[in-house]
């Protein structure tokens, strides 16, 4: 008997031993994923605490740390069932509660976020954070009555002050409680006097159109803080909307003086001010906006905001000259910026300053060889300046540099095919064109040069026919691609079948071409509808500015043969 106890009690042992050490097994693994994930990498976290779970399903910690893993390894779905795993086990655990909220928000899931905050609140009604977070929800949800009684509680928890206060006046707005808005920022003014709050107040009275009570409540805000921004401003177009101009420039003269305002808050400013107000208002004070914009400059001479600011301030002015003295004094000090050259080359392009464009663009692109949009500001430079091969050497440097780009190999192939037939080169305009095509052959814009290239050769008609048609399939309502697809019906002596793709041209801007109308013209003139072909000839030459040659005396011509 005593040998069958002590077999028993060594069983035992050995059982107790091999559990401790498979539990201690386990606690090694868990501390052994938490540092893998510590460091990021989620995997091989992911993987450990797969087999912890397996092994230990009671363990919420590390169905916890699993679905931490998978979070960050965007398997949302599965990260929301383990963190619903871990809160089953442990209901009471906050931090598993907050995060199931995080991952629902990730998913865009914004009812269970509010639901799960909500349940946490209740748990834990002294928990800011969360209210916090309920009342950005409520907002963003359109709740306004919980987002009120959220900031109800934040306030009885924190006591009054200005952001809840500023925050509430938006939300009444929001509910189009005026009343009750402007009392809140009334009732924090009377106990703590604040210009931020002041300045709202101005805000609400300008507009309500009550530009006393507005002027009073911004110049209380500047008698607290002088240099108080929002204020400075709101007074400055309370004068303006009185009509006390000078005033008005005094106000924001001292604005842009101000060293201590940051230059992007000015830039700001006059930029809208630039493009809000009635240019015959800005032309009749240019004098005063030249002054404050040369006087923001003068403040900050190499602030890039500024200098961008005062060049389209004179471009919407009219005075190029200005503008590209300053777009130029920017350039020269942010070589490095692509931003700053975008904005230099897109407004050469503007003031059609080709000789210039040509110089900078292809500067810009030498600085930034992986920007082809420098590459295509020098190509239309080039274009303009009528040096057609620059223009194709452009668009090989795209087909070298950005090949798999279909986009940009697309319109490159497109590019060397016009330009090869401005060079009087169809050939090779056609083979670029049928790369081209096979990229995508539903390209109208290439379908419809190359039949209508192929068409003014007179060769080939049938296939001209063919790329044309394509193109009003595409886009029925295009003028340009109707006026070619009528004209090749018409070389072929279909001008029955050719009319009506005419006359829905001129449906869609066909009568601003004298092109198309002298095209339409000849048609009728074939069908011998002679008083009407001359109606249409008549516009075409009111329209045509030097585009066909002699066509007044071709029509004349045309029509003394029938007796008009």
């Amino acid at each position: 008997m005593r040998r069958m106890n002590l077999r028993r009690i060594i069983v035992a042992i050995a059982i107790f031993i091999s559990v401790a050490a498979s539990a201690q097994d386990m606690t090694a693994t868990f501390v052994d994923a938490v540092s893998l994930f510590n460091s990021s990498q989620y995997g091989r976290s992911k993987e450990l605490l797969e087999k912890i779970v397996k092994k230990e399903p009671g363990n919420d910690a590390a169905y916890y740390y699993l679905a931490l893993c998978e979070a960050n390894l965007r398997d949302v779905d599965a990260s929301v069932a383990h963190l619903k795993k871990a809160i089953e086990i442990d209901p009471s655990n906050y931090w598993y509660r907050e995060r199931l909220a995080r991952v629902y928000e990730i998913k865009g899931e914004f009812d269970l976020v509010i639901e799960m905050y909500e349940s946490i609140l209740k748990d834990n009604p002294k928990k800011t954070d969360i209210q916090f977070e309920l009342l950005n929800l409520y907002i963003q949800q359109k709740q306004f009555d919980k987002a009120l009684n959220s900031l109800d509680a934040i306030e009885m928890e924190t006591g009054m002050n200005e952001q809840i206060t500023r925050t509430r006046y938006e939300l009444l707005r929001d509910m189009n409680r005026n009343e009750e808005a402007l009392k809140a920022l009334e009732d924090y003014n009377a106990k703590y006097s604040s210009p931020a709050v002041l300045s709202m107040m101005g805000d609400y009275y300008l507009s309500e159109y009550d530009d006393s009570l507005a002027l009073a409540s911004y110049s209380e805000a500047l008698s607290i803080q002088s240099d108080y921004i929002p204020a400075v401003l709101g007074e400055s177009e309370v004068y303006r909307i009185t009509r006390q101009y000078s005033k008005y420039f005094d106000s924001l003269g001292k604005f842009v003086a101000d060293p201590g305002t940051p230059a992007v808050s000015k830039s700001m400013y006059i930029s809208n001010v630039t493009r809000s107000l009635d240019p015959k208002f800005i032309m009749g004070h240019l004098s005063d906006y030249d002054t404050l914009v040369n006087e923001c400059v003068n403040v900050h001479p190499s602030d890039s905001s500024v200098l961008s600011t005062a060049a389209m301030y004179y471009l919407s002015t009219q005075r190029k000259d200005q503008a590209k003295e300053y777009l130029k004094k920017n350039y020269d000090l942010y070589p490095g910026s692509i931003g700053v050259s975008a904005t230099y080359v897109d407004a050469l392009s503007y003031l059609e300053d080709w000789e210039t464009l040509g110089k900078v663009s292809k500067e810009c692109y030498s600085r930034f060889p992986g920007e082809g949009a420098f590459l295509e500001y020098n190509s239309m430079a080039a274009y303009n300046l009528k040096d057609y091969g620059s223009v194709i050497a452009n668009a090989e440097e795209i087909l070298k540099r950005f090949p798999a780009d279909t986009s940009k190999t697309l319109r490159a192939y497109s590019t060397i095919g016009d330009m090869y037939h401005s060079l009087g080169n169809d050939k090779a305009a056609y083979k670029a064109y049928d790369k081209a095509l096979k990229i995508n052959k539903n390209y109208a814009p290439v379908l419809n040069n190359y039949a209508w290239y192929l068409c003014q050769s007179g060769k080939k008609l049938n296939k001209a026919y063919q790329l044309s048609k394509k193109t009003v399939e595409l886009e029925p309502d295009n003028a340009t691609y109707l006026d070619t697809f009528g004209w090749i019906l018409h070389l072929q002596g279909k001008d029955i079948e050719a009319k009506p793709f005419f006359k829905h041209a001129l449906l869609y801007g066909g009568k601003d071409s004298a092109v198309i109308l002298a095209h339409y013209a000849e048609v009728l003139y074939k069908l011998k509808e002679y008083d009407l072909a001359k109606v249409y000839w008549d516009q075409a030459i009111k329209k045509n500015d030097g585009e066909i040659v002699d066509l007044e005396k071709k029509v004349t011509e045309k029509l003394r043969a029938v007796g008009k």
